[in-house]
């Protein structure tokens, strides 16, 4: 056990930022393994204290048999580990214990994978028994172990026992400067300053009056707010790169400084659990720093004598389910690209909106530049959207939303997150325990009103057929504490307001074939509290199967096997989320080949997606606008237009153009290279692209695209309409009509209406599409490779 703590440590800090100081070294650990030793033989515990003295090493097991206090000691050893040295020992101490999984016929699964872990954590290279196979006195494995043992046992006076993790959120906290980004660490909750401090301010916030927020009534106040941000536009767009980042990094550290008013307020009105809220506030910080360091980027290009132009004035309209994070991203990749920006939260949610305005507005964003405005989804929202000085609108939210947004005014630029219907493979190849773990996780975490919630589990036949899986996945669901968000020991909240009609049906409603495992119930109908509910024999092609339901249910699929699955992943029209648990690498391998979802997670839960390291957005329907992901290296750009000097088309610009696709887009990166999991972003080639070529096309540009397709390998055909259905996308060079833009809408059509340029950076990403790939590469802490 004590690699597999050392290797945990590791994987903690790499992941969370919490350990402050460097993780101990094996060393350290054998030496605090002495230590606890000694201390819990000490003399104050003698009547009331055994020991059970656990362990393979027969240097330490000799150390121990050594000890005054040896009639305190229970020697044990694992059944079928090292049986010849079992005995030995055995003859040494008078009696050794040796301890094994005991399980009922059908749990054998879960003894087969206790037993795998000893196994690979006794194999790992710097583990006793590895050594123990060619150990002989004299011998260089002799030595080496017995220097390991000595110098741990030289060490037990002077190892740290102080915890690593020093984390204090009382205290005030700052991030660095953006010249070097890192992700922010989330709140460590093992430490009593951290739990003591989010009790102080839910307190705090229950002795304060409700936060009154301003509302926008009328559609004159709405063009008075538009042409006020347009003025601060014309200012803004001009402002220094070095400005815009500096703002930006106050931003982050009010954030920051507000972190525990944002839970508690997040808590006790958009029913978001401290758990799920504290990741929440360390993603917008590190929207704020991320997008300020990607304006680097611009600049330089910029120097290098292209032209970015802001779009001007960007509505965020933000949704419910992520009230702080996602609003919060959307203003500051505008700010950081120039833009003025009004932000518009769902109904639900206006007081947390409101509260990230006057954090923005604390770190001195003009309020001119930022506007809040609350106000109904009626004509006067209509207007907000619709007005002629808006270019942009950043949405989250349905599909349909979208559409009605550019049904209301063709040309509006809509960079959009919209559906999911997301889905978890689990192969005969998984860790099942692993997997059900990840599972009930991606499901009802935030009561499985996240966007990228896990919505079905497609199983391979072999597992689904075994009682035993199914028994473990439902005892799994029932063992979540279902609660109110300000209960801290909540672990799935409440839905945000009555249910949908369609997650009404979901709740309530079985489908041909289908039954409940576990049955979702009405706990408390005034605060809308749902148990979580599991429904098994979820057929192909049936309404749960394609419906997104956004709410605490999950479906579960039988597959034949991983084609099978992969075939009821790609079936509906979106392609947000979606995940694999398989210890297969060439199952993964081909899952990774055909899967058309925007955000790819191996042997891992599927939700929780984290700024850089995995860039969020989706393919097919989930995604509207053709824009890059959020929270990836191109983002910011999106929310500006580039141009560039005339150039001819001929072979050093062709050369430019092999050379970058080489080097970037047929290459995979991951920029935060952690060992414990690999975060990679990916360029995938569109399908097909439908060229359109205006009447009021620049013949340039017209060369400029084709090369671009040729580098890129996308099949493109001309079109003599830019409302096809027959290709993933069309590209137009020129413009179109309002009157052709609505066409295109109405049947689904994504129009990519950006001017082509003679920068390969910058055109070769409009005939790709991004994918995001985050794999675990440890199993219970022990690195894979």
């Amino acid at each position: 056990m004590k690699g597999a703590n050392l290797a945990m440590e590791r994987v903690e800090a790499e992941q969370h930022g919490w350990c402050q100081a460097p993780y101990a070294t094996k060393a350290e650990v054998d030496a605090s393994f002495k230590k606890l030793v000694s201390f819990a033989l000490s003399t104050p515990f003698a009547g009331a204290v055994r020991v059970g003295f656990a362990s393979h090493n027969l240097f330490d097991l000799a150390w121990a048999l050594d000890l005054p206090e040896r009639d305190r000691l229970d020697i044990e050893m694992l059944e079928g580990m090292a049986p010849a040295q079992s005995r030995t020992v055995r003859e040494q101490a008078g009696e050794v214990l040796l301890y094994a999984p005991v399980v009922r016929p059908d749990d054998l699964a879960a003894s087969i994978a206790y037993l795998t872990r000893r196994l690979d954590e006794n194999t790992s290279p710097d583990n006793f028994l590895r050594a123990l196979f060619t150990l002989r006195p004299g011998s260089a494995e002799w030595h080496d172990q017995r220097a390991r043992f000595e110098a741990a046992l030289a060490s037990v006076g002077s190892v740290p026992v102080v915890s690593r993790r020093t984390q204090d959120r009382s205290r005030s906290v700052s991030t660095s400067g953006v010249d070097r980004f890192e992700n922010c660490a989330d709140t460590d909750w093992t430490q009593s300053a951290n739990r003591s401090w989010i009790g102080a301010e839910m307190s705090s916030r229950d002795a304060s009056p409700p936060n009154l927020v301003p509302t926008v009534e009328s559609v004159d106040e709405i063009d008075s707010v538009v042409v006020a941000a347009a003025d601060a536009a014309n200012t803004w767009s001009v402002a220094p790169f070095v400005e815009r980042r500096k703002l930006l990094t106050a931003v982050a550290k009010e954030m920051e400084r507000s972190r525990g008013r944002t839970l508690a307020l997040m808590a006790g009105t958009a029913c978001k659990t401290i758990g799920e809220g504290d990741p929440e506030v360390s993603e917008a910080v590190d929207f704020a720093r991320y997008y300020a360091w990607c304006t680097h980027a611009i600049e330089q290009r910029v120097a290098d004598g292209m032209r970015f132009a802001p779009n001007g004035v960007v509505v965020v309209a933000s949704p419910w389910n992520f009230p702080y994070a996602i609003p919060a991203g959307g203003v500051c990749a505008a700010l950081a690209a120039g833009n003025a920006v009004i932000l518009k939260p769902a109904p639900e949610v206006r007081e947390v909106a409101y509260e990230l305005a006057q954090q923005l507005w604390r770190a001195g964003v003009p309020r001119s530049l930022l506007q809040f405005v609350a106000c109904p989804d009626n004509e006067v929202g209509r207007r907000l959207v619709t007005h002629q000085a808006v270019a942009t609108v950043i949405l989250t939210g349905a599909y349909e939303t979208a559409q009605l947004f550019r049904s209301w005014k063709p040309a509006i630029r809509v960079l959009a997150e919209t559906s999911g219907k997301n889905a978890l493979v689990i192969t005969a190849a998984a860790d099942e325990d692993a997997a059900i773990r990840d599972l009930v996780r991606s499901a009802f975490g935030h009561a499985g009103q996240k966007c990228s919630a896990a919505s079905l589990a497609i199983v391979e036949a072999s597992v689904y057929d075994d009682p035993s899986f199914m028994r473990r996945l439902a005892e799994c669901v029932r063992s979540v504490r279902v609660g109110v968000a300000t209960d801290l020991s909540t672990m799935t909240g409440p839905l945000v307001g009555q249910p949908s009609p369609k997650l009404l049906r979901a709740l309530t409603t079985l489908e041909p074939g289908e039954q409940w495992l576990v049955e979702p119930r009405c706990l408390d109908a005034s605060r809308h509290v749902w148990s979580p509910g599991v429904r098994v024999g979820v057929q192909s092609g049936s309404w749960f199967h394609l419906t997104e339901c956004f709410g605490p249910v999950l479906g579960v699929m039988r597959a034949d096997d991983l084609d099978h699955a992969i075939e009821l992943q790609n079936a509906g029209e979106f392609g947000l989320t979606g995940g694999i648990h398989s210890l297969d690498e060439h199952e993964v391998e081909r899952w990774l080949d055909r899967v058309e979802i925007g955000n790819a997670y191996i042997n891992r839960h599927i939700t929780g997606a984290v700024v850089q390291r995995q860039p969020f957005g989706g393919w097919k329907r989930s995604s509207v606008g053709c824009g890059p992901k959020a929270g990836g290296p191109f983002y910011v750009e999106a929310l500006g237009t580039w141009s560039s000097p005339a150039r001819p088309i001929d072979a050093t610009l062709a050369a430019a153009f092999e050379r970058v696709w080489n080097e970037h887009f047929a290459i995979e990166h991951d920029p935060a290279g952690l060992a414990c999991e690999r975060n990679v972003l990916r360029y995938r080639t569109l399908p097909s692209v439908g060229l359109y070529v205006a009447p009021d096309a620049d013949p340039a540009q017209v060369a400029i695209a084709e090369l671009a397709a040729c580098v890129a390998g996308v099949p493109r055909v001309h079109v003599i309409s830019p409302a096809t259905r027959t290709v993933e996308r069309v590209r137009v060079i020129g413009s179109l009509t309002d009157q052709q833009l609505a066409e295109c809408h109405e049947v689904g059509v994504e129009v990519d209406l950006t001017p082509p340029v003679a920068d390969a950076m910058v055109e070769l990403r409009r005939w790709v599409r991004e994918q995001a790939i985050s794999w675990t590469r440890h199993r219970h802490g022990r690195l894979l490779d």
